[in-house]
């Protein structure tokens, strides 16, 4: 698979972003300090290189020198979704960046890197934004200003908000779904996502048929 990498001077000194990478690459950086808002640093890295090796697993990093500071993951949903039986769906599992490295447009950089990879364009990319898994500690924002933050940042990539009956979604009014349709995807595909954001509607009128 094809890597893409672009070069941004910011504030802080020069950033690479790069990806998809492979689990040798990522074994031979380090991991900042700061991210911690899954789990600890090194048990991030460990994951970062196991999603390596899933099918179609890819990671985008935003690296200064020898140190990772910040990470787009993509994989298949996990078996217990509902998204994990379209053949098409990938899931943008997780973005962070370190809080050392916030205000260098290093988010938007690492996306645009990463949804500009011909791979995207086949697949319905999805994003499950929960926001138990918000830094609202870090950044000062409270849930809302968060997703609209989020909303606003995922949306220069061409993720949109979509509504669905995901029981996960609906756990919180701020929980949030968002989906890019890409080019190389049927029509066959577009309607079954269609059909599967609202299973309930669905399982109700098969019931009354």
């Amino acid at each position: 698979m094809t890597k893409n990498q672009v070069e941004v001077k910011t504030s802080k000194g020069l950033v690479v972003f790069e990806g998809p990478v492979t689990d040798s690459y990522i074994e031979g950086l380090t991991m900042n300090a700061g991210l911690t808002n899954f789990r600890p640093p090194d048990r991030q890295k460990v994951a970062l290189m196991q999603i390596t090796n899933l099918p179609d697993g890819m990671i985008f990093l935003a690296r200064h020198e020898n140190e990772i500071i910040g990470y787009v993951t993509f994989h298949h949903p996990d078996d217990f979704s509902r998204w994990s039986k379209h053949p098409r769906v990938l899931e943008m599992g997780g973005i962070e960046v370190s809080p050392a490295w916030r205000g260098c447009g290093v988010a938007e950089s690492l996306l645009k890197v990463a949804f500009s990879h011909p791979a995207v364009e086949n697949f319905i990319v999805i994003t499950t934004e929960y926001c138990w898994h918000w830094d609202t500690r870090n950044t000062g924002l409270d849930i809302w200003a968060y997703q609209k933050m989020l909303t606003r940042l995922f949306g220069k990539v061409g993720l949109k908000k979509v509504t669905t009956d995901d029981p996960e979604i609906l756990e919180h009014p701020a929980n949030v779904l968002m989906a890019r349709v890409g080019q190389n995807v049927s029509k066959e595909d577009i309607m079954l996502f269609e059909e599967m954001r609202f299973l309930r509607k669905y399982r109700q009128v098969a019931n009354l048929t």
